[in-house]
């Protein structure tokens, strides 16, 4: 993750920069504390509204905290955001209270999917426990007998106070240095030299070397300003209080004694509020909200972010709240309100510094829940150039331009509140937009019968149907979850691969060229291994960010002495080499993936497909691995890459997006006598793992250095310097404390999915990253984060799968040809 001060451009803030912070909702406030607390002290807090109740949606939450998600991040944020709050008070008045937390399950999915959540809680460090109904009833008395299956108890959860957590974190923060001004409505942002230098509000311009949007909703209309897309819709969530209850009577200071309740299967939750009971729900269409007709502070009934309710959207919820209580029966909706809430394109957060504008940054989308934990991490990054928790998946940048239209904010905003309480598959694809894009292979797919995936807007193949006939009838039955956007052909397609040859649609992996006379310096700095090799050399490397963690592993292949053909794992890649660039233009670099495609041909039998299409000589002697080269397939001209992430003898074929159809259509006519297959997303996952080929932002991340990823091989400390370069060769010299270990299920029928905890000696200890079953095999592997003690060839451990300890075995890896025969055959 890059901050202002990794930058060769333009001129960089002082060491204790001007901030001005966008919004003094409960996200602003705890920025400015925690950047105060850092020592950045001139900051400035801007809000349209009065201060502390300032009309977002922080002023209306209701205050849940849910620690557990399926996010190792967002779990990360929301612990500190319980640990932090809970040691705040306002003027004597509490902040958090740990009521706990209670998740009921009215469905045998949701308890099996509360199963699963209560693995990711033993994973990421939260106290928790599973519930049979008699235990839910004694922590909630008036849930209807014979309702809940079981429920999932975590007793730190808790109530939040925003606004009063807000204003003890302000407070704090003013105590340092800092001042909110409230009623300065922000109108614009200034810029000279390349980089934000004020923001204007129509009551005054306030310099700044750093400017952040926390606005919240308005989110996107102040990234307008800056010049700057904040993918964001603004949505109305429905919340209701009950007139007062007989019988409940909680003291007016402390408000709730019951923990704060969840009824996912109906999308609804309840809260209480003294002597009424208040309920959420998301069970309603989604409602988006227009921010041109939202009033402005002052002029709203209540405040900007308090819409009508819409009582009709609310029958339904409010009878599914008194099928699960029943006293609610003899009670009513007293009122309520259809509260504004932020919702992105996948459900997680923006945060980061905007390249468009530099000193432009994003703490946007964050509920109460998060606060806290987003605010530290971004003024981490800010002050000491990186977040200490991993935040790729909150990154802005992580958007393709493709996800950047107004309608698909709107399309997957929309469903993202859909999906708030929905139990979601770690491998379900998006409903709509689709397709958005698809390579030039898309027709041929569909008609070989394709079962599609998405992931960067692509449509990926997951399995061919055509291959159904392939399907071995003996292969295991899989539990319900895991069976779900698989198949049995899946195993099918990695056989054919390893025992035939098979294509592989590779297109939408992106690819940069980066040319110019600066290219191999550039290069050399931003990546670990030596790339000063001759023209036709590819090598695997690692970008690092400056504390050594592993930002991504791509391959750098050297066509010509000033140009190069880059593969990164996406956006963010691009993004961090871009905002890397030297300022003096001696370095181009360039997205060429939508003008381009590629096929993987892999399998023993791939040289007998390729070798009679071409005159070049594709022998191992005349085009070693991890080599490349131009030729011709018939009539085709391709950049052919001798790689293979399935660790079978093969071979990256890239051509222009014009004469890609006809590229496989000459590899399937050739490949069809020899037994060839077009393979999926399923086969691939299967075979890299049986090669122990790392995933990264899946199997490593910011958090881990290269040598306890087990990537040590691609750091070369004597080439010369190199982002990250100090910290590698500090990590180098010490012991790792944990290890990237590899795994297989001993019971050869299992399957685990990745995120379940691992347990070693009964106790939680690591997590999986990725898994999936090897044909080769006969089991399931799983890669899985492990103290180094544990992480020995022939530890036994326990993968907990759905509450149930599968046993495990730590094994050498690479499990498939680790002598690399096959690849260099």
């Amino acid at each position: 993750m890059s901050t202002a001060s990794d930058l060769p451009h333009p001129a960089r803030p002082t060491s204790r920069p001007r901030v001005v912070v966008i919004g003094a909702g409960i996200v602003g406030c705890a920025l400015a504390d925690e950047l105060t607390a850092r020592g950045w002290t001139d900051v400035t807090v801007l809000d349209q509204g009065p201060l502390f109740a300032t009309g977002g949606s922080s002023s209306h939450a209701p205050g849940l905290v849910f620690q557990t998600n399926a996010s190792k991040t967002m779990t990360a944020f929301a612990a500190y955001t319980v640990r932090k709050y809970s040691g705040l008070s306002l003027d004597g008045r509490w902040c958090f209270r740990a009521v706990g937390g209670l998740e009921v399950a009215t469905t045998p999915e949701r308890l099996a999917d509360l199963k699963r959540k209560y693995g990711w809680a033993r994973a990421w460090g939260v106290r928790a426990a599973l519930l049979d109904p008699a235990e839910c009833a004694r922590l909630w008395p008036g849930l209807a007998p014979g309702a809940v299956l079981g429920g999932l108890h975590t007793p730190d959860d808790g109530l939040a106070k925003a606004v009063r957590a807000g204003e003890a974190q302000a407070r704090a923060a003013m105590a340092r240095g800092a001042r909110f001004l409230g009623h300065h409505t922000v109108v614009g942002v200034e810029r000279s030299g390349g980089r934000v230098s004020a923001v204007v509000t129509d009551r005054g311009t306030f310099p700044a070397d750093i400017a952040v949007s926390a606005a919240g909703f308005w989110g996107p209309a102040i990234g307008r300003m800056a010049g700057v897309t904040v993918p964001l819709l603004p949505l109305a969530h429905q919340y209701a209080y009950t007139a007062p209850l007989p019988g409940t009577a909680n003291p007016p200071d402390l408000e709730a004694a019951l923990p704060l309740l969840r009824h996912q299967d109906r999308d609804l939750y309840f809260r209480e509020h003294g002597d009424r009971i208040g309920i959420g729900s998301y069970a309603h269409r989604p409602l988006p909200v227009d921010l041109a007709a939202v009033a402005a502070p002052g002029q709203a009934a209540e405040m900007p972010s308090m819409l009508p309710f819409t009582a009709e959207d609310f029958e339904p919820s409010w009878r599914d709240a008194c099928a699960l209580l029943p006293a609610l029966a003899d009670s009513k909706v007293d009122e309520g309100f259809n509260g504004v809430f932020s919702f992105t394109p996948d459900g997680m957060p923006l945060l980061g510094e905007a390249r468009e504008l530099p000193g432009f940054w994003l703490a946007e989308a964050v509920w109460v829940t998060h606060s806290a934990g987003a605010a530290r991490a971004v003024a981490e990054w800010m002050v000491e150039g990186r977040p200490r928790v991993d935040v790729h998946e909150c990154d802005v940048h992580r958007f393709e331009e493709a996800q950047l239209s107004p309608a698909y904010i709107a399309d997957r905003g929309e469903q993202s509140f859909v999906e708030v309480y929905d139990v979601v598959h770690p491998l379900q694809p998006i409903e709509r937009p689709r397709p958005l894009r698809t390579s030039p292979f898309y027709l041929r797919h569909r008609e070989l019968g394709a079962v599609f995936g998405e992931a960067g807007g692509w449509e990926r193949p997951l399995w061919f149907t055509a291959n159904a006939g392939l399907a071995d009838p003996d292969t295991p039955e899989r539990d319900p979850w895991s069976a779900r956007h698989w198949s049995p052909v899946v195993d099918a397609e990695a056989r054919a691969t390893r025992e035939r040859v098979a294509l592989y649609d590779m297109t939408p992996l992106t690819r940069l060229e980066v040319s110019g006379p600066g290219a191999l310096a550039f290069l050399q700095r931003m990546c670990t291994n030596q790339l000063d090799r001759a023209p036709g050399t590819v090598t695997y490397t690692l970008l690092l960010d400056h504390a050594g963690g592993v930002r991504s592993d791509i391959t750098v292949t050297r066509l010509a002495e000033d140009a190069f053909q880059v593969g990164v794992s996406g956006r963010l890649d691009t993004d961090w080499l871009t905002r890397h660039l030297p300022a003096d233009g001696s370095v181009v670099l360039r997205d060429i993936t939508g003008g381009t495609a590629c096929v993987g041909v892999w399998g023993p039998l791939a040289r007998d497909l390729v070798q009679p299409l071409t005159d070049d000589d594709f022998s191992h002697a005349g085009f070693g691995y991890f080599k490349a080269r131009r030729a011709h397939i018939g009539h085709v001209p391709v950049l052919a890459l001798r790689v293979s992430y399935v660790g079978e003898l093969g071979w990256e074929v890239y051509t222009g997006a014009d004469t890609a159809l006809l590229l496989w259509d000459t590899l399937w006519a050739a490949g069809r006598p020899l037994g060839a297959v077009a393979a999926g997303r399923g086969a691939f996952t299967s075979l890299r793992l049986e090669k122990g080929y790392r995933l990264a932002g899946t199997d490593m991340t910011t958090e881990h250095d290269p040598y306890e990823a087990g990537l040590g091989f691609a750091v070369r400390l004597g080439k010369g310097d190199f982002v990250g370069r100090a910290a590698a060769a500090a990590a180098a010299e010490r012991p790792p404390r944990r290890r990237l270990a590899c795994l297989t299920l001993d019971d050869p029928h299992r399957v685990v999915m990745g995120r379940e905890p691992v347990l070693v000696g009964g106790a939680p200890a690591g997590y999986v990253t990725s898994a999936a079953r090897s044909t080769t095999l006969g089991r399931t592997i799983a890669y899985a984060w492990l103290p180094a003690e544990a992480a020995e060839p022939g530890t036994g451990v326990h993968v907990e799968y759905f509450g149930e300890a599968l046993a495990a075995t730590v094994a050498a890896e690479p499990l498939v040809d680790p002598d690399m025969a096959r690849i260099r055959r």
